[in-house]
């Protein structure tokens, strides 16, 4: 069923089924820096953060790689996975030229099923085609204890709410 975000104060549909917190992670199959496919199971016993945005290039996308680099340094068995569309070229020389060690950059550009699945899909608007901005918490067994659909692409997810649940 689709939703709605904002873009610039203007609506935009978004595709898919946006996880529900206490359900299962939907699989998935990313690319890696080393262009390696990483999956779910890549990350097994781990508790993820999945930080998806439509691109580094953008400012706030960025600001968002920055700040879960830095407060990933701090969480104990935990996979910061920052999510774009962005090819890894791009996400590790953005990732390089920050200094930035302590997130995990993957990429959708070989398919666009993580987008679906997880219900972020643009439809819509001058950035179709891209993920909308969200943040989903998994614990260690793929479980999800956290979501935000961030209303407004151009702000920052709430980091605080985010962090809150893998206490």
């Amino acid at each position: 069923m689709p939703s709605t975000v904002n873009f610039k104060s203007n609506p935009v549909n978004v595709n898919g089924d946006f996880p529900k917190v206490g359900s299962e992670a939907p699989a998935f199959e990313l690319v890696a820096g080393n262009l390696s496919t990483a999956t779910l199971e890549t990350f097994a016993g781990q508790r993820k953060v999945l930080n998806i945005f439509p691109s580094v290039d953008t400012g706030t996308c960025a600001a968002s790689v920055r700040k879960f680099n830095e407060v990933a340094a701090g969480l104990a068995n935990t996979a910061v996975l920052c999510v774009s569309a962005d090819l890894p070229f791009a996400q590790g020389r953005f990732c390089g030229a920050e200094g930035l060690e302590n997130v995990k950059t993957l990429s959708t550009f070989r398919s666009r099923a993580f987008v679906e699945n997880y219900g972020v899909d643009l439809a819509d608007g001058p950035l179709a085609g891209l993920a909308a901005r969200a943040v989903v918490v998994l614990d260690e067994n793929d479980k999800v204890i956290y979501t935000e659909l961030v209303e407004e692409i151009t702000e920052e997810p709430n980091y605080e709410a985010a962090l809150a649940a893998l206490k």
